[in-house]
């Protein structure tokens, strides 16, 4: 392990709620809770104020609802978290070649490897001023850990929680770690936690004092070991710069249950045409086509076919991933649908139409937007960019207007602004920018024909406003 605490762990403060309170004003210094809205949604981050009231990531959204009930409840608007996500790892990135992300609003760096820390003081030095540069560029808040590992990095960064700084000065570890719970190590989940504390083992120093021979009997050599290291604090493992991709997917849990085999189809289709714009975007493209099926019953069912070669036609996966759910019986209903692509290559196959053999039947044609999809999402599909989305049957002709809470729209007369929420043919807006004071609330008809969706409007429109910061000017 390090001499120095040279490894650097980022964790932004309730990231998709602060991003939200920073776009809204009235909302600034309120309850904010962002995830999936409907009767299976969960939480996918709580602003601070709402976690007063006990509302946490991963919780159920209906009991979030009943813990905090006057807290605003939003939709997730990850293009809008991407963009942000992009301006801190670009600020992370100036420091070091070695920066490792985590998600969108967590990562580690290496500050060894970038030649900008060798000692405490000038570890210390770097992470308040990425701190600052943080809060300059993006309006928002972000905690740093440093240590000599990254294991007490990310628990350095927790401690520091929120909006601060911890540093783990070299040699204090073992007392650091000591009295602190046995969950706090990497791979300590629920259940090997309730093992080891059946076995009289709750913190971390009983795990030190139990000896690597006593761990390897409770949990196995890989793990017990590995738990072991830990507890004394060793860490050898690198911030690993570029971390490769397995596979792409995207799925959706559904609201309701769905029974009708034509609309599984048309969910189906309709995830394979995301899936692909997710492997584009990555450059990506791939050979082996996966079907995910959860059934009513929470059985859940994988299929797969491996194509000739990589491909990201959309055209390929989307009959591909009808051939397989041809195999799957979903007459008892289906709560999620999900399509990925694994097998990935940074090139493309041209001459794979032949393998699309389109099957009478299979390929759903027409307007593919007309179809309906679940608002709700589950724990594992929270990272999604549709979270919420509806419309109406593929019967139905063209879909009414679906405003989501808390998604820009624009008017014109009023401007921009937010959805508060809709219902029974209206829907509630309130216009304000991210630079503007709190505005005013109005309600329109769905249907009205000046209100459209927009693009969400940046929470920092000066691009050198970090060097402007660093300097005085």
């Amino acid at each position: 392990m390090r001499s120095a605490p040279t490894i650097l762990h980022l964790d932004m403060d309730a990231f998709f709620a602060s991003a939200e309170q920073a776009a809204k004003p009235s909302l600034r210094g309120k309850a904010v809770v962002v995830g999936g809205l409907g009767p299976r949604g969960v939480v996918a981050t709580a602003s601070y104020e709402a976690r007063r009231f006990g509302v946490h990531s991963a919780m159920p959204m209906g009991q979030a609802r009943r813990l905090a009930p006057n807290a605003a409840y939003l939709v997730p608007r990850f293009g809008l978290y991407r963009e942000i996500s992009e301006q801190v790892m670009t600020l992370l990135r100036e420091l070091s070649p070695l920066v490792e992300p985590l998600s969108l609003d967590e990562a580690f760096v290496d500050l060894e490897a970038g030649d900008v820390a060798w000692d405490e003081a000038s570890a210390r030095a770097v992470g308040e001023r990425l701190r600052a540069d943080i809060r300059v560029v993006t309006g928002l808040t972000g905690s740093v850990g440093l240590a000599a590992s990254k294991m007490l990095a990310k628990i350095a960064s927790e401690e520091a929680k929120p909006d601060g700084l911890r540093l783990i000065e070299p040699g204090t570890e073992r007392a650091l770690l000591g009295p602190m719970s046995v969950r706090t190590l990497p791979g300590v989940g629920p259940a090997t936690g309730d093992h080891l504390r059946r076995a009289g083992i709750t913190t971390i120093e009983e795990i030190a004092g139990a000896g690597q021979d006593e761990l390897v009997r409770l949990l196995g050599k890989a793990h017990g070991g590995h738990l072991y290291a830990m507890a004394l604090a060793h860490d050898e493992r690198p911030v690993v710069a570029e971390r490769d991709t397995k596979s792409v997917s995207v799925e959706d849990t559904f609201d309701v249950d769905i029974h009708d085999r034509v609309r599984v189809r048309l969910e189906v289709a309709r995830l394979a045409e995301r899936c692909v714009q997710r492997l584009r975007a990555a450059e990506r493209s791939g050979r082996t086509v996966v079907l995910k099926v959860r059934r009513y019953d929470f059985s859940t069912l994988t299929r797969s076919e491996t194509l000739r070669g990589p491909t990201d036609d959309p055209a390929v996966v989307r009959e591909a991933a009808a051939r397989l759910l041809e195999s799957v019986d979903t007459t008892g209903g289906v709560r999620l649908l999900g399509v990925g692509v694994s097998g990935l290559a940074d090139y493309t196959q041209e001459d794979l139409f032949a393998q699309a053999q389109v099957q009478s039947g299979l390929m759903v044609q027409g307007d593919e937007e007309n179809g309906m999809r679940g608002g709700g999402t589950s724990a594992e599909d929270t990272q999604r960019d549709d979270v919420g989305k509806g419309s109406a049957e593929p019967e139905a002709g063209p879909a009414e207007r679906r405003w989501h809470a808390g998604h820009d729209v624009r008017h014109g007369e009023f401007g921009h602004g937010w959805v508060q929420g809709s219902g029974l043919g209206r829907v509630t807006v309130r216009f304000e920018t991210p630079g503007s004071v709190p505005g005013r609330v109005r309600t329109f008809r769905t249907d009205d024909p000046e209100l459209e969706p927009a693009e969400p409007l940046p929470l920092v429109a000066v691009p050198d406003v970090v060097e402007k910061a660093r300097t005085g000017a």
